[in-house]
């Protein structure tokens, strides 16, 4: 299989916090890699390394190498906007735009210079589709998404994230604020997006971990204590504190 992500060596500081320690990791392409452990243990710092939000927090400070498809994100010249349509993000928290669902999809394509109507519609319709969200909008594409429900306006960001055609979805939490029954869809959903794309998904919900993702990473205090198959970290952790905290022993 061929990476599209790999990690040498990296550290990341906050200031003077050391948020992740010396974190090595190969993530294949068009594959579901989950990251689970306690909070605050750098799952989510590590996600938001993989497009460079970190950049946005002062005083942040990254070492080592983030390689997608051989190329580093952070030392290249590889432009911020260029790695963030190749890389997208869906949030904890559901954001869409307070404009029309149309204009939401629509507006990362036109951004990238796409100003044809009949080119705009079937982007907007094959995203919506490709979230699994298109019956349930193509009605009502001229009102406001702040309409939608929670579940329903997370899969609109979700194609509003696919609508730009990006290589790796990278998700944060995505259905922590979620109904079982909208987790269910969008549990459904990633399943199908790893057809098309690489999709790398912070839960704190294990069993999700164990449902949808092929590869899990367990992070502890910055570190990753182990990355392996998903059936090998839940049947058969190499090490005690991945058992303690699948089993429920802490965390």
């Amino acid at each position: 299989m061929k990476n599209k992500f790999v990690l040498k060596n990296v550290d990341l500081w906050y200031s003077e916090f050391q948020a992740l320690k010396n974190i090595s990791m190969d993530i294949e392409e068009k594959k579901v890699i989950a990251y689970i452990g306690p909070s605050g243990c750098g799952k989510s710092t590590l996600l938001k390394s993989l497009n460079r939000m970190n950049d946005l927090v002062e005083g942040c400070k990254i070492t080592g190498d983030f390689l997608l498809d051989d190329v580093d994100i952070y030392k290249g010249d590889l432009n911020v906007n260029t790695l963030r349509k190749r890389v997208g993000m869906v949030f904890q928290k559901p954001n869409p735009f307070p404009m029309s669902i149309y204009d939401n999809i629509a507006f990362g394509p036109r951004t990238h210079g796409i100003k044809n109507k009949a080119e705009l519609d079937e982007i907007v319709e094959k995203s919506l589709a490709g979230a699994a969200i298109w019956e349930e909008t193509k009605d009502r594409l001229r009102k406001s998404a702040l309409g939608l429900s929670g579940g329903q306006q997370q899969r609109l960001c979700i194609a509003r994230t696919m609508s730009v055609k990006p290589e790796v979805i990278l998700m944060d939490e995505p259905t922590s604020a979620l109904d079982p029954i909208s987790t269910g869809k969008i549990e459904e959903l990633v399943a199908e997006l790893k057809h098309e794309y690489t999709v790398v998904i912070v839960t704190h919900n294990m069993q999700q971990a164990a449902r949808i993702s092929d590869k899990t990473a367990f992070f502890l205090l910055g570190e990753v204590i182990e990355f392996a198959p998903t059936n090998d970290i839940f049947a058969a952790p190499k090490d005690q504190r991945t058992e303690n905290y699948i089993t429920g022993r802490f965390g």
